[in-house]
């Protein structure tokens, strides 16, 4: 029990940051047609997620891959029942990656419009789907004792599915606002620290509505009665949304950035540890729930695992630092000259 419980905690972790890190990123993708008004501009956006966007992706990997090794069965369930939604959520990514290389392979431009519109629509669609499927995932998949999903790609879509949407859409848009403004000077900086600013109420105000949501749909607050304790997450949360909002105020971008980082690593942790032990909830028998104790792999695995994580995981993460560092300087015009600009 103590293994797999290491191991569930771990993937949440995972989960919380891939949407820190590829959140803002996705969330420039999506303001560009709205922020971005010239070549000049949309290359400022693009470079400002430039040196980042596929390190980012790593974590999502890290994530599926986890649920791969670590609970097994969780996975086939949920990546057979989730079928179709996964498929465009994978489409999307990689047609956003080329978006990034294609874009300036040609001076016309028609052909950087395209694929500008592709970019900010396949930055747009993760962050949706990425929304609509843990909010289904929180409320209980339709998924019978075979492993087969009753139900289907638009049934995925409901008032709770589509409010999880939303919420990451613009949790996302408000992070990459942040972002943008941290990485870029002049009316560019101006427009994304605006954006920032209009984006938080919605920000705040869906994450309530979301919570309540939570409430009648779903489980997750059982947990949470049962162990209070367990609440300061949202309590840490709170208080990340508030002092992003004062730092944003204040001029303070990057201690915004990293308050919010906190905000949206507790709503995440919220949600996992909600479901706990269940790793994939099942909403027509709960008996059939996915959880870590019929879905987990041999101890022996777990425990090798947890030595290669425990080996390689700070590796990446030091790397990952040493590529924020050294690349943290702000995109500018001049910047854009240099043949390693997209």
């Amino acid at each position: 029990m103590y293994l797999e419980t290491t191991w569930f905690v771990i993937w949440g972790v995972l989960w919380a940051i891939y949407f820190i890190l590829d959140g803002f990123d996705l969330g420039m993708g999506t303001l560009m047609p709205a922020l971005a008004k010239t070549d000049t501009e949309r290359r400022m956006v693009l470079n400002s997620a430039g040196p980042f966007w596929d390190g980012n992706e790593v974590w999502l990997i890290t994530a599926g891959g986890v649920t791969f090794a670590a609970f097994p069965l969780t996975y086939a369930v949920m990546f057979s029942g989730l079928y179709s939604a996964l498929l465009l959520l994978l489409f999307a990514l990689i047609f956003r990656g080329v978006s990034f290389e294609f874009r300036s392979k040609l001076e016309d431009p028609g052909w950087r419009k395209i694929w500008d519109g592709i970019h900010s629509l396949c930055s747009f669609l993760p962050a949706l789907l990425l929304g609509v499927a843990f909010a289904n995932i929180f409320m209980g998949i339709p998924i019978n004792a075979d492993g087969i999903n009753e139900g289907g790609l638009f049934d995925l879509l409901n008032i709770y599915g589509l409010m999880g949407g939303v919420l990451f859409v613009v949790m996302f848009a408000y992070h990459g606002a942040i972002w943008l403004g941290i990485k870029t000077e002049g009316v560019m900086h101006e427009r994304a620290v605006k954006a920032a600013k209009v984006a938080w109420p919605f920000f705040l105000g869906l994450t309530v509505l979301f919570l309540g949501l939570t409430y009648e749909f779903t489980n997750l607050f059982a947990n949470y009665m049962e162990y209070p304790w367990l609440l300061v997450i949202l309590v840490l949360a709170v208080v990340g949304f508030f002092l992003s909002r004062a730092s944003l105020g204040a001029g303070n971008l990057w201690t915004a950035w990293a308050f919010n980082a906190v905000t949206i690593g507790c709503i995440t942790m919220f949600g996992v540890l909600g479901m706990y032990p269940r790793l994939l909830p099942l909403s027509l028998n709960d008996e059939f729930s996915m959880t870590i104790m019929n879905s987990a792999s041999t101890p022996l695995t777990l425990k090798i695992m947890l030595g290669v994580a425990l080996v390689f995981v700070p590796i990446v993460i030091i790397y990952q630092s040493w590529a924020y560092k050294t690349f943290s300087y702000k995109v500018t015009e001049e910047e854009l000259k240099s043949d390693e600009a997209y």
